[in-house]
């Protein structure tokens, strides 16, 4: 983060928590989840915002609620799939209302670069009846961030940020501010708005539509909605990234640039589809503008040329539009299509779940996965994870095969998971899986870091968001408290030992856990011993056994196809050696 006295160069993460704290934030919490990451990291940076990492969205959801009853401005962040995880309390919070200022950012994923779906979250803010602002710039991502901490008091409501990737992740200049002073405010009991029993609901439900009402009302005269006036024969709706992306296209157009997308400002849209010839509606993925427009009769080009799936740019417009572009509205030069070498991602040097998969792969185990670094047990040369679907449901899952294929699959079932995710959601899993006599085995990867999105502290860590020492959590006790009577220790580096365990654990008749700890190779604070390992390769016969490591160190040499470390790689975890059988792969020994 560039910056001067009153400007600075920040990404739209960073942007939304220097507008927290510019908007008197106290309080922030989330999980973290890429895109979404960096905005509470940027909020622990600010000494006057309290901010905390969650295990996961729920808890961070209602926490940053009770900081809000409480009289605390506060901001909850998670990604797109986040706000599954948090949407019960979500929901409900959009009819009790606010006390001090709560905004709700969900960053979507269009692309899914890191994710295992593109929902469009603005359903959200349609479902839950909460205005939703969505940023097209880092600009707009302070200003909006600090417009919603104001609608929320003045409103009585939570309200949405919707950002996406690229708005996430894009740096631009922005002008920053002073932090406001937020007004005293307490927790005042108050059954009635607070308790959301089935009579309070029912009043409270009806203050929400009208509360819509005037919001949607506010929208029309909105500074963030407006109508940019060009040439009428073609006349573009947009918000977010979209509408950058459109500019870079149709320069000469007329706009409506929507930033406070829910309620949608009918009337505004209505003034400006008057206005000109051609009405296209321009947005990534779902057509929720553009169902909106056509509800209101108005004709419109849309989701009938533009792409459902995936992420919009320049490119794409421009050939979904394309009969569109004339000399009256000029572009700017499309990007050549360039061959670009495709780089598969893979598990890092010395990660200590590589020989987890390389042993899981060796006993033919049948692996539901879950989300995490871990997921690249899934790609080869592992080959060694059968089922993905959602954070913590790996356990579940396995439970669920056993129930369908009872004795079929017993000795063959592991759920793999990673400390961050058996925080998150796995819990309750294992509890289910003693409960309703499951019994496959459970292997927890704990590398004391949720190091997916960028190595942020959890309860394992030792550290909290702010640096400060914590309790770290034991997670044998923790599932023996959950009712597993076999949990054990392994170094995953210790393959001999690794293997020995699982089989073990395999031929129980009741559920098992391993718990794999070894730190991510990459923590700054952690020290391995190292040992060098070495390699004759005039003892190396291309047996291949070190290949499914599929350690980016080990290569395969292009004249003799025997294999060769690269010592730049290499971090001399040993893995290798332990697994090559004709002794050419070697490791110093232990100094005396």
């Amino acid at each position: 983060m560039k910056q001067s006295s009153n400007r600075a160069f920040l990404s739209g993460n960073a942007a939304i928590a220097r507008g927290a704290w510019e908007a008197g934030v106290r309080f922030a919490s989330a999980y973290p989840g890429t895109p979404s990451t960096e905005i509470l990291e940027y909020c622990g940076t600010y000494n006057e915002i309290d901010a905390q990492w969650a295990v996961n969205e729920k808890t961070a959801m209602e926490t940053v609620i009770g900081a809000c009853y409480g009289g605390a401005r506060s901001l909850c962040a998670q990604k797109h799939v986040g706000l599954n995880v948090a949407a019960d309390p979500f929901f409900t919070v959009g009819y009790t209302g606010v006390n001090a200022g709560l905004v709700i950012v969900s960053a979507d994923d269009p692309g899914m670069h890191s994710s295992q779906n593109e929902q469009d979250n603005r359903y959200y803010a349609m479902m839950a009846k909460i205005p939703m602002f969505e940023p097209a710039n880092s600009q707009e991502a302070k200003d909006m961030t600090k417009a919603a901490m104001k609608m929320s008091e003045e409103y009585d409501t939570p309200v949405m940020l919707r950002m996406t990737t690229r708005t996430s992740h894009s740096e631009g200049i922005v002008s920053l501010g002073e932090r406001e002073t937020a007004p005293d405010r307490e927790f005042v009991r108050d059954m009635a708005k607070y308790c959301v029993l089935p009579n309070n609901a029912r009043r409270l439900h009806a203050k929400v539509e009208e509360r819509l009402k005037k919001v949607a009302e506010f929208g029309n005269n909105c500074e963030f909605n407006r109508i940019e006036a060009g040439d009428t024969r073609i006349g573009i709706i947009s918000s977010g990234i979209s509408y950058s992306h459109a500019r870079e296209i149709f320069p000469k157009a007329s706009y409506l640039k929507l930033g406070l997308t829910f309620p949608i400002p009918t009337e505004l849209i209505k003034k400006f589809a008057e206005s000109v010839e051609t009405l296209i509606v321009i947005e990534e993925n779902e057509p929720f503008i553009e169902t909106a427009v056509r509800v209101l009769g108005i004709k419109c080009i849309g989701k009938n040329r533009l792409p459902v799936c995936g992420e919009l740019n320049p490119d794409i417009i421009h050939e979904s539009l394309k009969e569109f572009v004339d000399k009256a509205m000029p572009q700017t030069t499309t990007m050549p299509d360039v061959e670009i070498p495709v780089r598969p991602p893979v598990l890092c040097p010395g990660c200590p779940h590589r020989g987890i998969f390389f042993m899981l792969r060796k006993l033919d185990c049948t692996v539901t996965g879950d989300i995490g670094c871990y997921s690249l047990g899934a790609f080869a040369p592992h080959n060694a994870m059968h089922t993905i679907v959602c954070m913590g449901a790996s356990i579940t899952n396995s439970l669920g095969i056993e129930k369908a294929m009872k004795d079929k699959i017993h000795g063959k079932l592991v759920a793999v998971l990673g400390e961050s995710t058996f925080m998150h959601s796995g819990i309750t899993g294992l509890i289910d899986t003693v409960y309703n006599k499951g019994r496959h085995v459970t292997m927890i990867l704990d590398n004391s870091i949720t190091a997916m999105t960028g190595h942020q502290e959890n309860p394992a860590s030792g550290r909290t968001l702010k640096g400060e020492p914590a309790k770290v959590l034991d997670f044998a006790a923790i599932c023996h408290a959950c009712g597993v009577t076999n949990v054990h220790a392994v170094d995953p580096f210790d393959l001999k030992t690794v293997e020995a365990t699982l089989k073990t654990a395999l031929a129980d008749s009741e559920p098992s856990v391993i718990i794999a700890r070894r730190p991510c190779f990459l923590l700054k604070s952690y020290k391995p011993r190292v040992r060098l390992v070495s390699i004759n390769r005039d003892k190396c016969v291309k047996c291949g056994i070190c290949w499914k490591l599929g350690c980016p160190a080990i290569e395969v040499n292009q004249q003799d196809g025997k294999t060769q470390i690269n010592q730049a790689l290499c971090v001399h975890c040993g893995l290798c050696a332990a697994v090559c059988r004709p002794g050419a792969i070697t490791q110093a020994k232990e100094e005396a």
